[in-house]
Parts: C-alpha cells; sequence; structure tokens
C-alpha cells in the first residue's frame, strides 16, 4: 500500500546492514592502523663488542615505563623467564637470571644488545629478539613483521635495568 510503513523485515535488515558496514569500515580502518606499525623500519644501531651503546631513539628511556613493561605479561613478558625485585608478582620465571642486580652487572649498552638480540652474545640462547624481524622462526602471527618491543620501549627497559643495582 501506498504511504504503508516499511515491514520491520526490510527495517531490521537495513539496520543489519549498517552494522555490517560499520565493522567492516571498523576492521579496514584497524588494519591500516597495524600495517603502518608493520611496515615502521628498525631504527639503524651498531654493536661494538658486547653492546649497543648508543640509545636507538637518541635520549633516555623512562624509568616507570620500563618497569610497567618488565612486569606486564602481555607486552614485555620478561617474568615468563626471569625473576627480580617485583613482590606484588606472584608468579616469576625461573628459566633465565634474576633481573636483580642488572645494573650493577651490565652497562646500558650491554643490558640493550641483550635486548634487542641476546642471540649476538649467545647464538644458543632461548631470550628471543624484542628488536628484530628477520631470520626468525615460529613467529607468532601477531608479531609478524615487527618488533616485539618498539625502539622507544626498549629504551624505557633499559632506564629501568639500569637502575637495579644489588636490591
Amino acid at each position: 500500500m501506498t504511504g504503508s510503513r516499511p515491514s520491520p523485515t526490510k527495517s531490521s535488515a537495513d539496520g543489519c546492514g549498517a552494522l555490517v558496514y560499520a565493522v567492516a569500515l571498523a576492521a579496514v580502518i584497524a588494519s591500516f592502523a597495524d600495517d603502518a606499525r608493520t611496515q615502521e623500519q628498525l631504527r639503524p644501531y651498531t654493536v661494538v663488542g658486547d653492546a649497543i651503546p648508543q640509545s636507538l631513539t637518541g635520549a633516555k628511556g623512562d624509568v616507570e615505563r620500563g618497569r610497567n613493561i618488565v612486569v606486564n605479561r602481555q607486552v614485555g613478558l620478561c617474568l615468563l623467564c626471569h625473576s627480580g625485585p617485583f613482590p606484588e608478582e606472584k608468579f616469576q620465571g625461573t628459566l633465565a637470571p634474576d633481573l636483580k642486580g642488572t645494573g650493577a652487572r651490565w652497562s646500558e649498552g650491554q643490558l640493550r644488545l641483550r635486548i634487542v638480540d641476546a642471540s649476538r652474545l649467545n647464538p644458543g640462547t632461548i631470550m628471543p629478539p624484542y628488536y628484530r624481524m628477520d631470520g626468525l622462526t615460529r613467529v607468532a602471527p601477531a608479531f609478524q613483521g615487527k618488533p616485539v618491543l618498539t625502539a622507544e620501549q626498549i629504551e624505557d627497559v633499559v632506564a629501568y635495568l639500569a637502575t637495579l643495582r644489588n636490591e
């Protein structure tokens, strides 16, 4: 009939179409953002002996952000293998050295190389490279084509670990 309201089925279908469109648009935008991070180039660095003496960013990292990365089980993942002075963290790893005293044992440059790519010092290490993308196998889909940590995050972790002195 002329002038009658659309049937509820048609209205529901139109609403679902708009929802599907919105979800698809959000997915496309998210994939572009992820592609931008994936295509981000690693910053160049120079290994001198057993260290990367220069900051990856040209600046010191933030100690508080570094601690947050170390204890975060979704970002740094450090406590899966390491233990340290984190009394609030109940479950800590035992596969790798305790992080207590790292600032007394190693320089910032030595810490930086160990985080960037520990296999440069010990090819048999089980520690993953946090700032390398080439030559890796069995990489989780979420980490393919991008480093585990950004250059800024590496510097934050270095800044924090350098403060850990024989506690």
